[in-house]
């Protein structure tokens, strides 16, 4: 009986739903408090539109904090902020009052055990192990290799083909997203894919990923109820989850256990030496670097946290960052300038754009142009739109808001950067003046202010990795090509929990000459 009344209180709330969604009424969406549904209708209304929609409903709310109240069955309230002195207190002050918490491995279990999810002792295990191998002092001479390698045998041969071809459009989006699998995988576990060719294979992998991503999104937006009845009906974004989890178990697990039996055949399987050339899978199964007694599922678990961080958040970072940078030519002028300085210095001379140029990762930390660049986009348009946390005892932010162990605490990072309150007037603009001093150096703000690299002990890990691999990537293309992006092209942010271009970004390539 209480399943029969759970379904018609269910049908009432879509129904209510679907006919919010064919009113269309966009351009009046206001997050109101309806009497038993809460303000669910109001957020299904807005889900296609939803990051510019919390960006003004966040920009009208006293201290850029709202809370959100789902239906009175849902156990769905969650604290909406963009107030710096709250993220500040949670990420870092109070930090130990606010991990990710169960509910929200439950929600993203689909990246398993890997630090993404883990909280404790689970997580300080994996951080340490994680930085003790990305400063290995052979990391960054194999992510230099392998990065001009993919850019010389990739890269610069899908444009080459792509100008050969006239007007040929292509998406340059899927091109970030194959170059950084790539990269990504070689780095990690060793084995290139070869999934950045002229002939752009298909990438199961790369599919599969975007619909797990999507179905995580949903379940933020959805009540719990509901995208558990879709996970266990096996319906919807839930039985794409489902058939996703299959390719990421499949290709990853591949991948382990090959290199279990390669590290097995060199007799390298249980050994502290190791070479400079070695991958981050090798190193973590050569030292053991392993939690519970699952080795192969932990393994698999690490390997799909570092190819989300690597081959996800980058690709995002990369389109929007040439997109804004080609729709913007004084920008483009300035980091040409910038990159001629870097030639210059080399003493090899400009020769009048007859020779393609690849920028070494070991050349772009005197790109400070570039790096303010990188760092305006990343403010635009994190590639995590958003961060939920979940306080273990009820507790008082710095706004003044009361939140308790049934709520959860979300930052959204694409509004904070489009806050006047915190960037000024100029919010909006991309101006990558914003991060150099009067003295011509990077300027630096504070995390809690600036988000995209996370926040306090948590703080990314392969921040540098990321600066140097976007700048040596972006500065060869500005450097050896125009990129025009086609006429009518729409550009807009998906619905996702990495933010990607919804219809991908269309470009037409030239070789820049002169």
């Amino acid at each position: 009986m209480a399943s029969y009344y759970l379904e018609i209180f269910l049908s009432a709330v879509w129904f209510l739903a679907i006919w919010a969604w064919r009113t269309k009424i966009h351009k009046r969406v206001s997050y109101k408090n309806l009497p038993v549904i809460g303000m669910l209708p109001t957020l299904l209304l807005s889900v296609e539109n939803i990051h510019d929609i919390c960006t003004e409903v966040l920009r009208k709310s006293p201290r850029g904090t709202f809370l959100f109240r789902g239906p009175w069955f849902s156990n769905m309230e969650i604290l909406c902020t963009v107030d710096p002195a709250d993220v500040h207190y949670i990420m870092s002050s109070n930090f130990q009052n606010f991990p990710k918490g169960p509910r929200f491995r439950e929600i993203f279990d689909v990246f398993g055990r890997g630090i993404f999810n883990s909280d404790s002792d689970s997580w300080r295990f994996q951080r340490k192990a994680a930085r003790a191998l990305l400063g290995h002092r052979g990391f960054f001479e194999r992510l230099a290799r392998v990065n001009r390698e993919k850019i010389e045998a990739g890269l610069i041969p899908v444009f080459e083909t792509m100008i050969r071809e006239k007007n040929r459009v292509f998406d340059l989006q899927d091109v970030f997203q194959r170059l950084t699998f790539d990269t990504t995988c070689a780095l990690v576990t060793g084995y290139d894919p070869g999934c950045l060719s002229a002939e752009m294979p298909d990438v199961p992998y790369a599919k599969a990923m975007d619909d797990a991503e999507e179905a995580v999104f949903m379940r933020h937006v959805l009540p719990e109820t509901v995208w558990k009845f879709k996970r266990w009906a096996q319906i919807g974004s839930e039985r794409k989850l489902r058939d996703a989890q299959r390719v990421l178990d499949e290709v990853i697990g591949g991948y382990v256990v090959r290199k279990r039996d390669d590290l097995m055949k060199k007799g390298n399987l249980s050994s502290e030496e190791s070479s400079d050339d070695d991958d981050l899978l090798s190193l973590y199964i050569s030292r053991g670097l392993c939690e519970g007694e699952d080795e192969d599922e932990f393994f698999r678990d690490t390997v799909l946290n570092l190819m989300i961080a690597g081959r996800d958040t980058m690709s995002s970072a990369l389109t929007w960052l040439v997109w804004l940078i080609s729709t913007h030519p004084e920008v483009e002028r300035k980091i040409l300038e910038e990159l001629e300085l870097v030639i210059c210095g080399s003493g090899e001379g400009n020769d009048g754009g007859k020779k393609l140029r690849v920028f070494m990762v070991e050349e772009t930390s005197k790109l400070v142009y570039m790096h303010g660049a990188i760092c305006e986009a990343l403010r635009l348009y994190p590639p995590v739109p958003f961060q939920s946390k979940m306080p273990t005892e009820s507790d008082i932010v710095p706004s003044g808001h009361y939140v308790n162990p049934k709520m959860k605490v979300m930052f959204f990072l694409y509004a904070m950067g489009r806050m006047e309150s915190i960037w000024g007037k100029d919010c909006l603009e991309f101006k990558p003046e914003r991060w150099i001093t009067e003295r011509g150096t990077i300027k630096h703000e504070p995390s809690y202010k600036f988000l995209a690299f996370n926040a306090g002990p948590r703080t990314c890990l392969g921040k540098e990795v990321a600066f140097s691999q976007i700048k040596s990537v972006v500065a060869t293309i500005i450097f050896n090509y125009r990129v025009s992006v086609v006429e009518g092209h729409r550009v807009a942010p998906n619905c996702s929990v990495i933010l990607y271009m919804k219809d991908g970004l269309k470009v037409r390539v030239a070789k820049r000459l002169g």
